[in-house]
């Protein structure tokens, strides 16, 4: 594959400088291209499509153009009628020289250009209360600009994503079935903890299931992986300026776009952290998240909506802790690891925080009536 044949199959001025790998992204490949003519710079983001996590990559970018689109237009209105205090952004599809969202490779993967959000950077961890209020602030207004959107124009790219019922089933099946799963689990005192951890919380485990089914809570459109290092803040004002990484862009609950988002911001020590002691939920860096997200986003959330805001906050690291767990089981054959145990332990990790913000219950909900 010639990166550079790649790249001026699309529509851009000038030439084409250098490819550089760009990012610490774990599905699809990355680079960041360079075009110079005489007088200006653009640098542009190139990916090729992870089949492998997405079957469908074609369908991907079809999602992409409907979001984008959607988005860039409520973006351009509310700036002419003067609604924010910054200037938003979203990233945009550049064209092939056909016309085209993407192009096709002799393989069959599909690449795609699209522009890079500059003077504005992500981080991996919680920087400050303020910085965390941003990615409140920006994850609250990229729920707003998908609220209106219809379901109709995106398909789930991710059938099954965070529908923790069927990570249980896995799970289950994994311990059924997989005679390594059973001997790890009775080999393993830690291993039995975390068995009984899970048995202990099934029925909580489908609190956001059963109040969709019931028409507690509605389907809206939801990021899918609003984690910290998705959401990019401007360099000069310190202001969230957009959301990345829509390639999971589905209709869901928002909730779980809330609680993913707390538990990547929420808890300092990190999803690798060995010392379980250090493990813990911020209170401080939680309220500074929900009162920027509330900002953005409160107007269109209902009385249920907001009632099942502490269910997500505890669900999401379950539903994490199991995923690790079951793949632990498996034998890793999801999550890469770097060393034997690396799964269980983000397992524990995920486990200790959901304890940590069962135990801040009281607070927790306190926190959220008041905002």
């Amino acid at each position: 594959m010639d990166l550079a044949l790649i790249v001026n199959q699309f529509n851009v001025k000038g030439r084409l400088v250098t490819t550089v790998p760009f990012g610490n992204g774990n599905i699809n490949d990355t680079f960041l291209a360079v075009f110079r003519n005489t007088f200006t710079e653009t640098q542009l983001i190139v990916q090729k499509v992870n089949r492998t996590v997405f079957a469908a990559p074609e369908t991907i970018m079809r999602n992409m153009h409907n979001v984008t689109l959607h988005c860039h237009e409520k973006l351009e209105a509310d700036a002419a009628a003067g609604r924010d205090d910054r200037v938003w952004q979203m990233p945009r599809i550049v064209k092939t020289k056909g016309g085209g969202d993407f192009v096709t490779d002799e393989k069959g993967d599909v690449w795609r250009v699209i522009t890079r959000i500059l003077s504005a950077h992500a981080f991996d961890t919680a920087q400050s209360p303020e910085h965390v209020l941003e990615c409140g602030a920006a994850l609250g207004h990229f729920h707003y600009l998908v609220a209106d959107m219809d379901h109709a124009l995106v398909t789930n790219p991710l059938p099954g994503f965070h529908v923790t019922s069927g990570y249980l089933r896995q799970y289950d099946e994994t311990l059924d079935k997989c005679t390594v799963a059973k001997e790890l689990v009775s080999a393993s005192m830690e291993a039995r903890r975390l068995a009984r951890f899970i048995d202990e919380r099934r029925d909580f485990a489908v609190c956001l299931e059963r109040a969709e089914a019931s028409g507690e809570l509605r389907q809206r459109m939801f990021h899918g992986d609003p984690k910290v290092n998705n959401i990019m803040i401007d360099d000069f004002t310190g202001k969230g300026t957009a959301m990345i990484d829509l390639d999971t862009v589905a209709p869901g609950l928002v909730q779980i776009d809330f609680g993913d988002a707390i538990r990547s911001l929420c808890n300092p020590a990190g999803e690798e952290e060995l010392n379980l002691g250090k493990v813990t939920f911020d209170e401080g860096l939680f309220s500074a998240f929900c009162k920027g997200y509330m900002a953005e986003a409160g107007a269109f959330l209902t009385d249920s909506d907001r009632a099942y805001l502490y269910d997500a906050i505890r669900l999401v690291p379950f539903e994490l802790g199991l995923r690790f767990f079951q793949d632990y089981l498996a034998g890793d054959v999801y999550f890469k690891v770097r060393q034997p145990g690396q799964n269980l332990n983000r397992a524990r990790v995920q486990f200790r925080l959901c304890e940590a913000i069962e135990a801040r219950e009281r607070q927790i909900r306190g926190i959220l009536e008041r905002l």
